[in-house]
C-alpha cells in the first residue's frame, strides 16, 4: 500500500542525490586548472544524460529484476515495462517509479566521481565510450549483486547505500585509469595548485546537502532507520572533517580549507555503507577512522608519485574500502532489524563475508575498468595529444572558456 509520506520523502531525497553531481562538478572543477574547467564539468553533467537513457531502457531492469543469487538480471522490465505507479517488490510503500527514478541518481553520480582521478587528459569522445562500457561491465553488476538480490546479497553481505556499490567502484575504477592514463603534463612554471578553492566550497557543500538524501532516503521509507542514517551521516562527516583537518594542520604547520573540504567529503564516503546499521557512537568512531586512514592514503599516494588528481582513490576508493569493511565491525539489529550484528557482537560470519565482498568488488571494479581503458586506448587512444593539454580541454575540445579574461 502506498504511503503518501513515504512516497514524499523519496521524492525529495531523489532531487538531493541529483545535485550531487553537480556537486561533484564544482568540486572536481575547483581543483583543475582553470584551462581545464569546463572540460571537468562537461564530464560530470553527461553523466546525467547518458546513464539516465541506460537507466530507462535496461540498466534497472538488469540490477532489479529477477537474477538471484546471481551477477546479473534479466530484461522483464525493459524500458520501464511494468514498472509504473504501483508499489513494486523493492519498497512496498512507494510507487516502483519512485524507486526507479532514486536508484537512477546512484547510478549517474557513480561514474563521475571517476573522472576527477584523469582530469586535465582525457579525450571526451574516450570518454563517453568508456562511460557506456564501464556502466554496464562495472556499475550494473555490482548493483545487482549487493542490492538486486544478487550473489552478495545472497551471502548476507550489507550496503546500506552505496559504499561499495558506488565509493569504491569508482574509486578503484580511478585508481585503474591513473595506471592506465598516465600523469599529466605541466608548462615549465605552470602553477599546479586547485584555480578556485570557493568552488570546491560549493561543491562540497551540494555533496554534504545531498548526501543526506543519499544516506537517509536508502531507508526506502521516513522512518526511524532514515532518521537515524541522517544524523549518523551528519555526525561522520563532522568528525571526518576536524580529524582530518587536525592532522594536515599538524603537518603543514597551517589550517587549509581544502583540508577541511576533503576530510568532510572522507566522512561521508566511509559512514555510506553502514548509516543505517550503526549507532551514534560507532559514527563517530568511523567519522575519525575516515579522516585519519583517508589522509594516511593521500601520503601514500604522493610518496608513490600517482597523479590522482583530485585524490578520488584515497577518499572513494580507499574511504568506501573502509566504511564497507567497518560495517562488518559495527553493524547492529538494535539499530536496524533488517540488517546482521557485526564483529563486536561476535558474528565472524558476517564480517568475513562483509570483508571478502569489499576485496572482491574492489579488484572487479579495478581489474575490469584497467581492461576495458586498455582497450579503448588500442581502438582510439584514451589521452589527447601533448599539444592539446598543454592548450587545455575547455579550448581544443570544447571551444569554449570558463573565463574570458583579456
Amino acid at each position: 500500500m502506498i504511503s503518501t509520506g513515504d512516497t514524499a520523502f523519496i521524492l525529495i531525497c531523489t532531487a538531493l542525490v541529483a545535485i550531487m553531481t553537480p556537486g561533484v562538478a564544482f568540486f572536481y572543477g575547483g581543483l583543475v586548472r582553470r584551462k581545464n574547467f569546463l572540460a571537468i564539468i562537461m564530464q560530470s553533467f553527461i553523466s546525467m544524460g547518458v546513464v539516465t537513457v541506460i537507466w530507462v531502457l535496461v540498466g534497472y531492469s538488469l540490477v532489479f529484476s529477477g537474477g538471484r543469487g546471481s551477477f546479473i538480471g534479466n530484461l522483464d522490465w525493459f524500458a520501464l515495462s511494468g514498472v509504473g505507479q504501483a508499489p513494486g517488490p523493492w519498497a512496498p510503500s512507494i510507487p516502483a517509479l519512485a524507486h526507479f527514478g532514486y536508484l537512477e541518481m546512484f547510478a549517474v553520480i557513480t561514474p563521475a566521481l571517476i573522472t576527477g582521478a584523469f582530469a586535465d587528459r582525457v579525450k571526451f569522445t574516450s570518454y563517453l565510450v568508456f562511460l557506456v562500457f564501464w556502466s554496464f561491465l562495472v556499475y550494473l553488476p555490482l548493483a545487482h549483486m549487493t542490492w538486486g538480490g544478487g550473489y552478495f546479497a545472497a551471502h548476507g553481505v550489507l550496503d546500506f547505500a552505496g559504499g561499495m556499490v558506488v565509493h569504491m567502484s569508482s574509486g578503484f575504477a580511478a585508481l585503474a585509469s591513473v595506471f592506465v592514463v598516465g600523469s599529466r603534463h605541466f608548462e615549465p612554471g605552470e602553477h599546479k595548485q586547485p584555480h578556485n578553492l570557493a568552488f570546491v566550497a560549493l561543491g562540497a557543500a551540494l555533496l554534504w546537502f545531498g548526501w543526506f538524501g543519499f544516506n537517509a532516503g536508502s531507508a526506502l521509507a521516513a522512518n526511524g532507520v532514515a532518521a537515524q542514517a541522517f544524523v549518523n551521516t551528519d555526525i561522520a562527516a563532522s568528525v571526518a572533517m576536524c580529524a582530518w583537518l587536525a592532522v594536515a594542520w599538524w603537518r603543514h604547520k597551517r589550517p587549509s580549507l581544502l583540508s577541511a573540504m576533503t576530510g568532510a567529503v572522507a566522512g561521508l564516503v566511509v559512514i555510506t555503507p553502514g548509516a543505517g546499521y550503526v549507532t551514534v557512537w560507532a559514527a563517530m568512531v568511523i567519522g575519525l577512522a575516515a579522516g585519519i586512514v583517508c589522509f594516511a592514503a593521500v601520503l601514500f599516494v604522493q610518496k608513490m608519485a600517482w597523479d590522482d588528481a583530485v585524490d578520488v582513490w584515497t577518499v572513494h576508493g580507499v574511504g568506501g574500502l573502509l566504511g564497507s569493511i567497518v560495517v562488518g565491525v559495527f553493524a547492529s539489529k538494535a539499530v536496524n532489524p533488517a540488517g546482521a550484528n557485526g564483529l563486536i557482537f561476535g558474528n565472524l560470519h558476517f564480517f568475513g563475508w562483509q570483508l571478502l565482498a569489499s576485496l572482491l568488488a574492489a579488484g572487479y571494479a579495478f581489474g575490469v575498468t584497467y581492461g576495458l581503458l586498455r582497450l579503448i586506448d588500442v581502438v582510439g587512444s584514451v589521452r589527447v595529444a601533448r599539444r592539446v593539454e598543454l592548450r587545455g580541454l575547455d579550448e581544443a575540445e570544447l571551444g569554449e572558456r570558463a573565463y574570458n579574461l583579456t
